[in-house]
């Protein structure tokens, strides 16, 4: 429950994508507090949803795992262990994503009183001449198909332990971390707060995603948690 509600947490509030968006259109458009919110948490879901939908396929990986005879003794021990692994091998790909400074999705408001997205790298200044206008709908699908990859092995291990009320509580957190998180960003920036700098934070948010799944994994094989 604690990697879950850690992981939601720093992969909202460090990804300046989840909140800043909402207030430019927020601002753009004029929309009152009660629609910006009502916007985040429409695309907050889309996002949690197709996060959980992945992560069921993990799960019903560790359901079929308990099927196995001589695998029984052993399960809990194959769930520490997978998310250990997955958790090193997450850390290692997101640091060399983050060193290669990878493009990745950013959204700019050039100040013609619209929002736009296109790919771009840290420390590139002239945005590129790509870019797509972005509508409440296209946010929509934007988070629809950005879901987090690390929230997907956690599901893995109340799977592999049977434990349908561990899954629900987890997706439960994960979900209510997410939006909390979202929606106090959006206040803040719609009553003109100044945002986190997420620079560093953004470029290497898989790498701390790795990292939460690492100590979870590594807690589980060697504490007995």
């Amino acid at each position: 429950m604690a990697g879950a509600a850690t992981i939601a947490c720093l992969h909202t509030a460090a990804g300046p994508d989840h909140y800043i968006p909402f207030v430019a259109l927020s601002g753009s458009r004029r929309w009152s507090l009660a629609k910006t919110m009502a916007w985040t948490i429409v695309c907050g879901c889309a996002h949690i949803g197709s996060s959980v939908f992945l992560g069921l396929g993990g799960a019903a990986l560790g359901w079929s795992i308990q099927k196995i005879g001589w695998m029984e003794g052993m399960r809990g021990g194959i769930a520490a262990w997978a998310l250990l692994l997955f958790g090193f091998v997450y850390t290692v790909w997101g640091l060399v994503r983050g060193w290669r400074n990878q493009r990745h999705k950013h959204f700019d408001m050039p100040g013609d009183g619209e929002v736009y997205v296109y790919e771009h790298t840290h420390g590139q200044a002239v945005a590129p001449k790509e870019r797509h206008r972005v509508t409440p709908w296209v946010m929509f699908i934007i988070f629809f198909l950005g879901p987090c990859e690390p929230m997907i092995p956690l599901l893995f291990v109340p799977a592999v332990k049977e434990s349908l009320n561990g899954m629900l509580l987890l997706i439960s957190v994960y979900t209510v971390t997410t939006l909390a998180t979202m929606l106090l960003m959006v206040m803040g920036g719609y009553y003109g707060f100044g945002l986190l700098k997420t620079g560093i934070a953004e470029r290497y948010i898989h790498a701390f995603g790795g990292i939460t799944l690492l100590v979870c994994g590594a807690g589980m094989v060697f504490m007995g948690w």
